[in-house]
Formats: structure tokens, C-alpha cells, sequence
């Protein structure tokens, strides 16, 4: 995983193609976080101080028919020169390399900044296809990936691009995902403690495999935990439950014991007669039960006060802690006490503490424990991808160190 990073080449009087995750969520056509610019910023401004010719290029959103006005990168390129400040050029072309981006980097001096339009304005973005690789490739003397959240996908900005470039780098945002995430899953400091969650055990299937090769502890909760309990011969209600895994979960539990992991499953839940409609609805009546007791009649949705003890006491003697996956419906308040209750453990512990991008960060965000953590990973499927033990198309194309 040792790749090399911005730190390692000359970029004075370079053009430089940076592929960033500006990805952000919009509204109206305003931006309303802008978290995953200020990522950026890092690797961004380093590029500039070094006198390089700065080339951005990101996704947002999933436009279905080509260009549309509305997944324009034109407001991100506003929010950046307002951030860098200094203007960022935004080369509004439909086809991504068009007569205003070769014109706009051909004018560039050193320490300039430019913004490509949506690289999904072009069909063959997602497909990989070699032309458009080749486009983005000829207006860039190097290239840097600082986009984690679109590394697990062979795109051509992500992957495809890199055949036609040289050197390809890792920004910093890349290189502090591979050196934490990489550091906790190669050589962790013990005990090294998994935190799983969230609503679909198809999911976290290779990341529970994978991760029993790797941990000491490994806790389970979420939607997924109720198909464990079904293979341990509980009835589990109205609960999520995917009866195609029960068997996997039973060879699971069985290699866990084979390897000597403790593999901590939920011993109380909290149960609802009806899903709580809409899902932040307040006004709901719960029950606390064991986990073998769960009547016919209701649904586990987070959980119970005892499991909350259990997993946080594993939580607090770890060294090190990664979590993915919220341990009930967290958007709800009344069901977001066991969720709450492993952040804080986490923000208490003094080990590192990783959190696996997606709902666990959205979570960790809300409950305001975010600045307790070591790190948040900034890619949902990239970091669970990641945490399989996969390969990222957009890692291994970049130069080894």
C-alpha cells in the first residue's frame, strides 16, 4: 500500500489533474455542505505553493442523460475560489475537454487553478472507455487522486486516465485513508476491535470474513445482527432478516470460535410493533427484551440497554476500533440510544478510533462526537471495499513508492 503522494514529485510549471470528490449534496443549486471541498483544500493548496498548474476534475451527483444544468460543477467552482482565495476558472463544457478547457489550461501560469465541467456529463466516464481517458490525460502532465469515495471504481478519471500519465500520485486525503485504515487492518495495535452495523448482512458478508482474519473482537449489531440470531435458533419477529445468509452466519460464528475472535451478537433489543413512519417520528412506544424473546408481533430496531454495556465495555479496552454501520435506526431519536452509545464509548476510548465512511460518519457527525474520533473515512463503499480486503482499481493504478 505504500504509494507515492504529492510530497514526492516536482510539479513547478507542470499541469497538474487532480481528481477530487466534489460530490457535494445541493440544493436549488447552492451548495449546502461543503465538507468534502474543504477536504480538498490540503492537497489543493500544496499543488498551487509548488507552482504547479492545478487541473480539477469530479463527479457529482448521477446524471442519467448526459449534461444537465443542474449537476453543474459551477457552484463548487464559486464555493473553492471562495475557500482558495483566488479564482478558480470553471471550463463549462458539456463534453468535459472542450474548446474552453484546452483554451482555460493553455492559459494557465504557475499556481493557477481550473475546474473541469461534471466528468459524468460523459457517458464513457463510468464505462472506462480509453478515448475519454485519453482526453483528460492530454491536458495533464501529472496526475493525483484525492477522491477515497470513488477509488473502489474503475472509472477513466478514477483508473483509466492514469494509463496515459506520469507520474500518478495520491493526494493527502488518499494518503491518510491508506496509512490509518491500511495500519489498522495490516498491523493494528491490539486489542484491534470490528464494529459492524447497519440494515443488510448481504452487504458486510467478505467484510465480516475478512475482518475474522484480523480482529480480536468482533461486535454485531444493526439490522444484520437479527440473522445471526435466527441462526442461533431465536425467533426474531417482524425483524430485518435475510433467511439466504443463515447458514453463513452459522459458518461465521463457527470460524470466529475456530480462531479464537470473540464475536459479541446483541442480548436485548429494542422493539416497535410498527417501523417508526416517517422514520424520525418521535411519538413511538418500545419495548426492551431479551434477544431469544422477541415476540411475533414486533420488530427489533436498535439495540437494548444491556447489549448498549456490553458493546462499549469491548469498545473502551481496545486499542484500536473501527466501526461501520449504525447499530439501530439512528435517524430515529428514540432509537438512536445504542448508535450513541458506541460513538461515545469510542470518543471515551483512547485507542484509534476509525469510522468506515457512509451512515456511521453521517451518525457520528449528528451526534456531534466527529472531532472525538481519529479518523473518518471519506468513502462509504470504497472504505468497505476497502475493509474486504479488495483491491481499489483507483489505488493500484497509482505509482508504488
Amino acid at each position: 500500500m505504500a504509494k507515492k503522494t504529492v510530497d514526492d514529485i516536482q510539479v513547478q510549471g507542470k499541469r497538474v489533474l487532480v481528481r477530487c470528490d466534489f460530490n457535494v449534496p445541493m440544493k436549488d443549486g447552492k451548495i449546502t455542505n461543503d465538507k468534502r471541498i474543504v477536504a480538498a483544500l490540503p492537497t489543493i493548496q500544496k499543488l498551487i505553493k509548488d507552482g504547479g498548474k492545478v487541473i480539477l476534475c469530479s463527479h457529482l451527483g448521477k446524471p442519467k442523460n448526459g449534461p444537465e444544468e443542474k449537476f453543474s460543477l459551477a457552484p463548487v467552482a464559486v464555493r473553492l475560489s471562495e475557500l482558495l482565495g483566488q479564482p478558480v476558472v470553471f471550463a463549462n463544457d458539456d463534453n468535459v475537454v472542450g474548446e474552453n478547457a484546452k483554451a482555460a489550461v493553455a492559459n494557465m501560469k504557475n499556481g493557477d487553478v481550473v475546474l473541469l465541467q461534471n466528468t459524468r456529463f460523459r457517458k464513457e466516464e463510468t464505462k472506462n472507455v480509453e478515448e475519454f481517458s485519453k482526453e483528460l490525460a492530454s491536458l495533464a502532465d501529472a496526475y493525483v487522486d484525492d477522491a477515497f469515495g470513488s477509488c473502489h471504481r474503475a472509472h477513466c478519471s478514477t483508473e483509466g486516465v492514469t494509463k496515459f500519465t506520469s507520474p500518478n500520485v495520491a493526494g493527502y486525503l488518499i494518503g491518510k485513508e491508506l496509512s490509518i485504515m491500511g495500519k489498522a487492518l495490516e498491523n493494528a495495535d491490539r486489542p484491534f476491535v470490528a464494529v459492524l452495523g447497519g440494515a443488510k448482512i448481504e452487504d458486510k458478508l467478505n467484510v465480516i470474513n475478512n475482518l475474522l482474519e484480523k480482529v480480536d473482537t468482533l461486535i454485531i449489531g444493526g439490522g444484520m445482527a437479527f440473522t445471526f440470531l435466527k441462526a442461533k435458533g431465536y425467533g426474531v419477529g417482524h425483524s430485518l432478516l435475510d433467511e439466504t445468509k443463515i447458514d453463513y452466519c452459522k459458518d461465521m460464528m463457527a470460524k470466529a470460535a475456530e480462531k479464537g475472535v470473540k464475536l459479541l451478537l446483541p442480548v436485548d433489543t429494542v422493539c416497535v410493533k410498527a417501523f417508526p413512519d416517517p422514520i424520525d417520528k418521535a411519538d413511538i412506544e418500545t419495548c426492551v427484551v431479551d434477544a431469544d424473546k422477541i415476540p411475533d408481533d414486533m420488530e427489533g430496531c436498535d439495540i437494548g440497554p444491556k447489549t448498549a454495556e456490553l458493546f462499549a465495555s469491548a469498545v473502551k479496552s481496545a486499542k484500536t476500533v473501527v466501526w461501520n454501520g449504525p447499530m439501530g435506526v439512528f435517524e430515529n431519536p428514540v432509537l438512536a440510544k445504542g448508535t450513541l452509545s458506541v460513538a461515545q464509548a469510542m470518543a471515551d476510548s483512547e485507542a484509534v478510533t476509525i469510522i468506515g465512511g457512509g451512515d456511521s460518519a453521517a451518525a457520528v457527525e449528528q451526534m456531534g462526537l466527529a472531532a472525538k474520533m481519529t479518523h473518518i473515512s471519506t468513502g462509504g463503499g470504497a472504505s468497505l471495499e476497502f475493509l474486504e480486503g479488495k483491491t481499489l482499481p483507483g489505488v493500484a493504478c497509482l505509482d508504488e513508492k
